[in-house]
């Protein structure tokens, strides 16, 4: 790192390296704490008496340059990065436009775009320093400029954007005055005034309203990708003006069927050699035979998700290596606690009660995978707490349909996508499970684009979500009240509260007991039935160098070469 980006170390980070080194937090979660607050990874190592893995030694293979890898994944349109919605997406844009701070394999904060960051004890002022000597496609010099403008549209509710919520930090939620058909308040969230400072022009400040130990991971989520300062004044469409920082430009794109990318020469990259001399992405649809033949035929070196009921045949194959990640991906059987009749507490109470958890997770993946809890925080979240096993009991749904008024049964439906086949596996295997409490479950399965068109606003649907580093991160996204990815409606003062306050706590342990009580409230209330635990596998060809299976299926080929 530059010597010229000189920063102090939060005073939490002596006392947890402490605490590691007796013992009381593990050292992974104590370099991913340390990583987050811009300690960078040697120095933190250091602090707890251990040398970093430099990992397996390549000297006996050369990267070689040149080539066009081919992978097979899903086309969507990328017009705006601020309103991304699909990994997919931001996965051909990444290697064109790039984030503040990348997440790599292991689920660490890595600097990118910003070299270096540092917070004050609070949490609540962040600086970040951005890297230098970085120029966009047309000339330009990034800066922070760049960045303000691109925070400033997100947290505008006209962009639409999910960093709203990942971002819940620095805005502030108004009454407008207004009511809605129900006649309850509508309210409004925008940016807090003076929430971003521009030190100069390679220097930020951030100042929150509420502590936010997230913010860096929250930088390096999908929708977070800094487009540069006139994308919007340039028309706002980042397929006919792809201008980036990466080390890649756009040659070609059309949705539902090709996008190639080309490697830059008309500057340096500022993050080192770039082995491939192309990337194209190739939409095989949603038949998972389709992609199979490809493989088998040589037409694709490499693929976004391997399924898990695709893993034999892919093993089978003798020149492709399969990847594994466990993840806390997930796919949720969500309420809309404001549609009927999951408005009353007690339904969807009966409809969790009759699952078997380990049985749901066994059907779907068999010996992959781990169960769910119904709270959305998974055991591989540093904060996760550990609550009381929940049990199937049809007394209690028939007993809790009752008092709801369904004591002769209960009809529903629930939407879902056509694929990936294990979503409509985890519809039919809940369906079978509430049958014997007398509860219907009608499945419709959609095309992914119609349900998608609707996943906020159905009354009951079953939606997957990807991988978060953070269990504080997934609960701001999803859960907290008013923001755009709420798709439950869920909304709860209490909750939102204590989400608040585990914000602040940079130990683990102590932002357990918080992270307990958030689970419990989101199981209580039923706001969901969680499906499980998903491990992703990630194929490719024996000759592609450098590839892994991310545990958010983000693609960093820079570095990956075929030999």
């Amino acid at each position: 790192m530059s010597l010229e980006y000189k920063t102090r170390t939060h005073p939490a980070v002596r006392e947890l390296a402490a605490k590691t080194r007796r013992g009381e937090i593990g050292r992974r979660d104590f370099l991913r704490t340390a990583a987050l607050l811009g300690v960078s990874a040697a120095t933190a190592s250091s602090l707890i008496g251990i040398t970093l893995d430099p990992g397996p030694a390549i000297a006996a293979e050369t990267p070689k340059f040149g080539g066009n890898l081919r992978v097979s994944m899903n086309v969507k349109d990328i017009s705006d990065p601020a309103i991304y919605d699909w990994s997919e997406k931001a996965n051909i844009v990444r290697h064109v436009i790039e984030p503040l701070v990348r997440i790599d394999h292991e689920n660490t904060a890595q600097p990118h775009l910003a070299v270096k960051w540092e917070a004050s004890d609070d949490l609540k002022t962040w600086t970040f320093h951005l890297r230098k000597g970085v120029k966009w496609s047309n000339g330009d010099d990034f800066g922070a400029d760049d960045v303000i403008v691109n925070f400033t549209r997100w947290l505008d509710p006209k962009t639409g954007s999910s960093n709203i919520g990942r971002f819940a930090s620095m805005t502030t939620t108004v009454d407008t005055g207004k009511k809605d058909k129900d006649g309850k308040p509508v309210k409004k969230t925008t940016m807090t005034k003076g929430a971003l400072e521009k030190v100069d022009d390679h220097t930020l400040r951030f100042h929150l309203n509420t502590a936010d130990l997230s913010l860096p991971e929250s930088m390096a989520d999908y929708p977070a990708l800094i487009t540069h300062r006139n994308f919007v004044k340039d028309g706002g469409n980042f397929i006919k003006n792809p201008i980036g920082t990466g080390a890649f430009a756009l040659k070609e794109f059309k949705v539902g069927e090709r996008a190639v990318l080309v490697k830059r020469k008309d500057a340096k990259y500022w993050g080192g050699d770039v082995y491939l001399d192309q990337i194209t992405y190739i939409d095989h649809g949603d038949d998972p035979a389709a992609q199979l033949a490809a493989f088998a035929s040589g037409q694709i070196d490499a693929n976004y998700e391997t399924g898990v009921e695709q893993v034999p045949a892919i093993k089978a194959l003798p020149d492709i290596t399969l990847y594994e990640a466990l993840t806390a991906q997930t796919g949720v059987a969500r309420f809309k606690v404001t549609e009927k009749p999951f408005t009353d507490k007690r339904v969807r109470q009966a409809i969790q009660a009759c699952i078997d958890h380990d049985r749901l997770k066994t059907l779907l993946y068999g010996n992959y995978g781990a169960p769910a809890e119904d709270h959305h925080v998974s055991p591989i979240h540093p904060e996760y707490a550990k609550l009381p096993k929940q049990k199937q009991d049809y007394d209690k749904a028939k007993k809790l349909l009752a008092e709801a008024g369904f004591a002769d049964g209960l009809e529903i439906r629930i939407d879902c996508v056509a694929n990936p086949t294990w979503e409509q596996n985890a519809c039919k295997a809940i369906a079978e499970m509430v049958r014997p409490a007398g509860i219907t479950l009608q499945i419709n399965v959609m095309p992914g684009g119609t349900y998608w068109d609707r996943w906020t606003t159905t009354p009951f649907g079953f939606t997957n979500w990807t991988h978060r580093p953070l269990g504080v991160q997934v609960l701001n996204l999803a859960y907290r009240s008013n923001v755009p990815w709420n798709e439950s409606s869920y909304s709860n003062p209490e909750f939102d509260k204590l989400l608040d306050e585990a914000g602040t706590k940079l130990d683990p342990n102590e932002r357990r007991p918080y992270m307990a009580k958030l689970e419990k409230i989101l199981q209580d209330d039923a706001v969901m039935v969680q499906s499980l635990w998903r491990s992703v596998f990630v194929s490719a060809g024996k000759k592609v160098h450098g590839i892994y299976a991310h545990p958010a299926f983000e693609h960093h080929y820079n570095k990956v070469w075929i030999g």
